[in-house]
């Protein structure tokens, strides 16, 4: 009945912006925005949403699945191409004026479904992504089981983590524990860079050998129920150094700081710029090229962001946010220590809860 629920909320909310912007019917591409508004999993298929019907268009691959999935949409089955049929279906419905999704259509079939419509008027303008910024209890809980898994996975890895394995083993070995404990596929291509490439902020993992003394940074996530974590831890393999102790002290003092500045009302703009004001204390301000954080879900990279060019006037309840400050130096490597944070009526929680000490395998 919860979930029930949660989609008729996600309908009105999209029967709003409908309204608002005078259409006759909504077309639906982008996969994880299907899976939002009707509930099913599936490529190849687009919805049809006017003020009073609702439909999902696919291929006998998926009728039956969509049938279970999505009870509250008319099933249009395609046989002959998913534009054309949609758009047959559109013009039996007399719409006129049709919403896309601008961001997500190629030109491609945009220059489709113009030609086989010639009387109606074809809006890009639609923001779909931008109603899923606010978390329901439903997601809430799905991200948190993410979480959960991603978390169990770094306890795992510290057992496996010595001098002589490769980044690619550690990867590999982090992603098939999780899939072994219920995730559904790493969040995005597992980061793991050891040594002087952790100067790399997105080095992905390659054959180099772990050695004795090297921060390992290691960023990865889960996919529960098609809902992503994201979290980046950074160890020591071996005694650290004691620049490596007091730059991993500043990184994580800047993480501990913008979570306390993660609360209703805050501007994205104002928590990365805490955080920048903080490092530059520490001359560290030049070496932390990112933004601080960004939100998630069913996508890894969603709005809103933490950044000095972000959009977000205000956060608010419900919304999830990363809090992932890090330092890179291209001739000693560097780290990162991030969150996925939930936005509540007081503050924030991390949902993502591994140990952030700084831990030397010895």
């Amino acid at each position: 009945m919860g979930g029930r629920r949660m989609l008729e909320k996600r309908m009105e909310a999209l029967r709003s912006l409908l309204r608002k912007q005078g259409l006759d019917a909504v077309i639906v591409t982008k996969e994880v925005n299907l899976m939002y508004f009707s509930g099913f999993r599936g490529d190849d298929t687009m919805l049809v949403v006017t003020p009073a019907r609702q439909f999902l268009i696919t291929d006998n691959r998926y009728t039956e699945q969509a049938r279970q999935q999505a009870p509250r949409y008319e099933l249009v089955e395609q046989k002959h191409g998913l534009i054309a049929r949609t758009a047959e279906l559109l013009a039996a419905l007399g719409a006129k004026r049709i919403g896309f999704e601008g961001k997500h259509m190629t030109y491609q079939r945009y220059r489709d479904f113009a030609s086989r419509l010639p009387e109606c008027t074809l809006t890009g303008d639609l923001d779909l992504d931008a109603l899923r910024q606010i978390k329901d209890a439903g997601e809430i809980a799905k991200i948190r089981k993410a979480c959960e898994i991603a978390d169990a996975a770094y306890e795992d890895v510290l057992s496996f983590l010595r001098p002589g394995v490769t980044e690619f083993e550690v990867a590999a070995h982090m992603e098939g524990y999780m899939r072994a404990h219920g995730s559904e596929g790493p969040s995005f291509a597992t980061i793991v860079a050891s040594g002087k490439r952790g100067a790399l902020p997105h080095g992905t993992p390659t054959q180099k050998v772990i050695e004795e003394g090297d921060f390992v940074t290691m960023d990865y996530g889960a996919i529960y129920e098609g809902y992503h974590s994201d979290i980046t831890r950074t160890l020591c393999v071996g005694r650290a150094s004691e620049r490596q102790r007091e730059t991993y002290a500043h990184v994580l003092e800047a993480q501990e700081l913008a979570l306390t500045l993660i609360k209703p009302g805050a501007s994205g703009k104002a928590v990365d710029a805490a955080v920048r004001q903080l490092f530059a204390r520490y001359g560290l301000d030049a070496y932390f090229g990112h933004g601080l954080g960004h939100s998630l879900g069913l996508e890894i990279h969603e709005e809103p962001r933490l950044s000095p060019h972000s959009t977000c006037e205000h956060l608010v309840p419900g919304m999830l946010i990363t809090d992932e400050p890090g330092v890179y130096f291209a001739d000693w490597g560097g780290l990162r220590i991030e969150d996925t944070v939930l936005v509540t009526e007081q503050g924030s929680e991390a949902l993502t809860k591994a140990t952030k000490k700084l831990i030397e395998i010895i």
